[in-house]
């Protein structure tokens, strides 16, 4: 498919009439049409298309469109579908009234070149663009983020049906790119066994049935069909549960690589398993940055979809990088406690000028409870030296890599230790040791625990509470938390093209002075606020 940038045709006039009869006061499409025009040009994406060769839909109708499709929650076939008997889509994209759909493979197609071109997040930063220039989307203001849990696009699969089900990938693939290898080696009752989705009855019992992808590995097996991605992918599953064959060939009884490595199905490479609180699921997850300014429309700033096990705290700088290259830095980021660390409160503040402003983590130690925590013994940072509360000062003060971070342990002697009257509520060993960090981080974190009591924090920290309005539009309205697609790259494009579904509906909202959601609260509830 070739591009040929052409100008943005005006909306027919027949169109124009019949929509407007239709809709005396519009809709959102129509409302966009309006007030933003198509949002895309073709030049926008010229990049991503060649020169040369057939002509290709106009890609600034293939991007609202998509936009489109989220917002209504519709598949390929729908959306394609919708772009010939939807009146108001018809007006939006300047289509004719007696236009036809499309053919449903063009979105598939134009979400492929976006990936392909490293272009996901286009989308998103063009209606940016626009915002910027009537002064809808500023910095340094207030921003809010949170996550949530991301289902992938698979069946969920233990350690062996995910082992048998790559066999069944792996087999389908060589069927296809070397049938006649398979006719020679591939044993017919394979044929049975592996045809439809597999379940235990089918297992072989006999263990010399069961080594036959072996084979696979012979010398006279051809080296391009050895270094398959099935095949590899085939290895790299077979090893999660099973011991080598050397030692031989046992059942692992757990798994030896870490959740963020574990592959979970043959046909997504990217998802993984993670565990939330109670809540546990095999995916991704995406954090979502969102303007949260009383005066100016609540917009979703930033995309970012990471591995399902990828800790909070880790995403703060990545976001805070790219808000940075987009114009976008707040003044005040709200979060919760997985995002607050004593390195990311030091680091957002030095690096971008960004309060980063959340409830931090709290020792569960004992010493809490007895007043012989680490926020008890004053520190000499220039000395070096630790004052514990009954006076007495440490004896080394050592710096140490733990989990790649840079700490001080510091231990006090074991003499004073044990002849203290307070060793009980201070330590259960001969000698009290603490492990912290070094000084501006240990004196960010104090900081911050000290904020977190203040009416000031309280006051600033209630504007978060919105971020759970736009979970709730993404998954309601949008099926945020189910991904449409296979991969990371191609999930993260989806969460893209829904953010920005979700930010023209919320500018369409505020320009026509709708007011914003409020919280829902059941019969019960709202009786025993009007009692209090």
């Amino acid at each position: 498919m070739s591009l040929k940038a052409l100008p943005i045709p005006p909306i027919p006039e027949e169109t124009a009439r019949v929509a407007r009869a239709a809709f005396p006061r519009g809709n959102v499409f129509m409302q966009i049409r309006d007030t933003r025009g198509t949002i895309y040009s073709d030049e926008e994406f010229a990049d991503l298309f060649p020169s040369h060769g057939q002509p290709a839909f106009a890609p600034w109708r293939l991007a609202l469109i998509t936009i489109f499709q989220f917002l209504e929650h519709f598949s390929d076939r729908q959306a394609a579908e919708a772009v010939g008997d939807r009146l108001a889509w018809k007006y939006a994209l300047s289509r004719d009234i007696t236009a036809s759909g499309v053919d449903h493979t063009v979105l598939s197609e134009f979400r492929s070149r976006l990936v392909a071109g490293h272009a996901e997040q286009r989308l998103l930063d063009l209606l940016f663009q626009r915002c910027h220039q009537e002064g809808w989307l500023k910095a340094r203001g207030r921003q809010r983020t949170d996550s949530t849990h991301v289902l992938a696009k698979i069946r969920s699969l233990n350690r062996f049906l995910c082992v048998v089900q790559t066999i069944v990938y792996v087999v389908n693939v060589l069927a296809e790119v070397a049938p006649s290898w398979v006719c020679t080696h591939v044993p017919a009752e394979w044929g049975e066994r592996y045809a439809a989705r597999w379940d235990y009855e089918r297992l072989p019992k006999e263990d010399e049935e069961r080594l036959h992808l072996d084979t696979i590995q012979e010398p006279a097996t051809p080296d391009w069909l050895k270094t398959l991605p099935a095949i590899i992918t085939l290895a790299r599953i077979w090893e999660q549960p099973f011991a080598p064959r050397e030692q031989g060939g046992t059942w692992r009884r757990e798994p030896t690589l870490p959740a963020a490595q574990l592959i979970t199905s043959p046909y997504d490479l990217d998802a993984r398993h993670a565990k939330k609180r109670a809540i546990f699921w095999t995916g991704y997850k995406v954090h979502l940055p969102q303007t949260c300014d009383d005066d100016a429309p609540q917009l979703i700033t930033h995309v970012e979809t990471t591995s399902a096990p990828t800790s909070d705290e880790s995403v703060v700088p990545v976001i805070h990088t790219h808000l940075a290259k987009a114009g976008l830095l707040p003044e005040h980021h709200l979060v919760d406690s997985g995002y607050v660390t004593a390195t990311n409160l030091v680091e957002s503040h030095t690096q971008h000028q960004v309060d980063l402003v959340g409830p931090t983590h709290k020792t569960h130690w004992y010493q809490a409870e007895t007043g012989y925590d680490s926020t008890h013994f004053p520190i000499d940072w220039e000395a070096q030296t630790a004052t514990c509360p009954q006076g007495h000062t440490n004896s080394s003060w050592t710096e140490i890599q733990e989990a790649g971070k840079v700490l001080i342990r510091v231990r006090f002697a074991q003499k004073e230790c044990k002849a203290c009257p307070s060793r009980a509520v201070c330590t259960g060993t001969n000698r009290r040791t603490m492990t912290v960090q070094p000084k501006e981080r240990t004196l960010a974190l104090f900081a911050a625990r000290h904020r977190e009591e203040t009416v000031a924090f309280k006051e600033l920290y209630r504007h978060r509470a919105g971020i759970d309005g736009t979970h709730s539009q993404g998954v309601r309205a949008m099926g945020l938390r189910r991904s449409r697609y296979i991969g990371l790259r191609k999930t993260h494009l989806g969460h893209v093209a829904l953010a920005t579904a979700i930010n023209l509906v919320r500018l369409m909202r505020f320009l026509w002075g709708e007011p914003s959601e409020q919280v829902r609260l059941s019969p019960f509830k709202r009786l025993i606020q009007q009692a209090a």
